[in-house]
């Protein structure tokens, strides 16, 4: 097989993968717009926002972004799942509202009959 053949079947296969992954982007454009609803509405009812959707908002920002340097052809890198999931970072903005761990009784270990 010659060397320009293997680039064409090549570059085929990446255009595959990048109209995948601009499907994966328009349902993640979904599922941001919603993360940014509940933590308005979470912000307004706790008066400061949700750390888990903050960092889980930060993440899928950062998936958007290896999306886009994949379809830019700035890396050969595959995004997640081919990839790992991107590590929410530090906020930088407004102190998120945490709901610390509820207190777990303490039960028996042998069963009571």
């Amino acid at each position: 097989m010659s060397v320009e053949r293997e680039e064409k079947e090549s570059l085929v296969l990446r255009v595959v993968w990048m109209l995948v992954f601009a499907l994966v982007w328009f349902v993640a454009e979904m599922i941001l717009g919603a993360v940014v609803v509940i933590q308005l509405i979470y912000r307004i009812i706790y008066g400061a926002p949700s750390a888990s959707l903050m960092g889980f908002g930060d993440s899928l920002s950062q998936y958007f972004a290896q999306i886009g340097r994949f379809g830019t052809f700035q890396t050969d890198a595959k995004p997640w799942p081919f990839a790992d999931w991107p590590s929410a970072r530090a906020p930088e903005g407004e102190t998120p509202h945490d709901v610390p761990p509820a207190a777990h009784p303490v039960r028996d270990e042998e069963p009571r009959l």
